[in-house]
């Protein structure tokens, strides 16, 4: 399948195409961007280094090999803690803003309440990112300049791959804090080093999720499905195995790959990189063999 003219170009998404796509699968990074707005920085009450413990940092970098193995790679450059693409665009704290509200927003829910909508309210150390109530207007500014470039960009991408193939499997690729299972990076025994999210069985077919889930195992990371994480709002709308599209988020534990506290990535990271590339390549077989519609035997 060949790749012109593609998504949109957009300022706000780094899009990486294949010269030829020859796997029916689509990698995602919505929260590793790290292109912080001036005006945001302007509003933020908390430094720079506390928004930046919101981002999923060098995700991005560590899929980097899904072109050339024919996959397309799409990363948003804007920071999570400025627009969260994992969430309903509606979903957000009233509280937050301050002048007339674009539409009833989806304010009961639990990452809401946490202060982590699609405008987040709190940074990762739990501080409120603004110092007031920011103006309503910003909403629909953040949505048009970066929540829906971005699913665009997406949807077309899944949709093209469903075209082509009868069938797309979408890998959301995201990092969890170390802290996330209580577990310091020293205490490698007992660290839960990835964890794969399917919706608990609602958004892909279960022998992916084994398929990488195995592959993982073999190469010596320790694996759990849905616990902390069983997929946001990406896996939900893009993972429908009746209709032949699959979703699967992989959370990466950072401890394998970066200093938490310096936002630097290790020596380790050429290594988690190339097991990324590894899991894509095997998986992506998968998918051609399981996904793939079949022709009828002649009678």
């Amino acid at each position: 399948m060949e790749f012109s003219p593609g998504p949109p170009d957009h300022e706000a998404l780094d899009c990486r195409l294949p010269n030829r796509q020859t796997m029916p699968v689509v990698v995602a990074s919505p929260h590793s961007g790290s292109n912080y707005p001036t005006e945001f920085l302007a509003q933020a009450a908390v430094p720079l280094a506390a928004l930046r413990r919101a981002e999923d940092a060098f995700v991005d970098e560590l899929f980097s090999a899904a072109p050339s193995l024919g996959m397309p790679l799409l990363a948003a450059r804007f920071p999570r803690s400025y627009v969260d693409a994992n969430r309903e665009p509606y979903e957000l704290d009233p509280a937050m803003f301050e002048g007339p509200l674009p539409r009833p927003l989806n304010h009961r829910t639990t990452r809401v309440a946490a202060g982590l909508g699609m405008i987040p309210r709190v940074a990762a150390s739990g501080e409120a990112i603004y110092r007031g109530r920011v103006p309503a207007e910003i909403i629909e500014h953040r949505l048009e300049t970066c929540w829906r470039p971005y699913h665009l960009a997406l949807s077309g991408l899944v949709e093209q791959t469903y075209s082509r193939f009868g069938a797309a499997l979408l890998i959301d690729a995201h990092s969890m804090p170390s802290s996330v299972s209580s577990l310091g990076p020293r205490e490698r025994d007992n660290r839960v080093d990835i964890v794969l999210g399917d919706n608990h069985g609602e958004s892909c077919a279960p022998e992916l999720v084994e398929c990488a889930e195995h592959w993982l195992a073999a190469h010596g990371l320790k694996v759990l499905r849905n616990q902390p994480y069983a997929g946001g709002f990406t896996t939900q709308r893009y993972g429908r195995p009746g209709l032949a599209r699959h979703a699967l988020q992989i959370e990466i534990n950072r401890a394998l790959y970066m200093d938490e506290a310096r936002h630097e990535r290790l020596p380790t990271a050429g290594v988690v990189e190339r097991l990324m590339a590894g899991l894509l390549e095997e998986i992506g077989n998968h998918a051609l063999e399981i996904l793939l519609p079949r022709p009828l035997a002649a009678e």
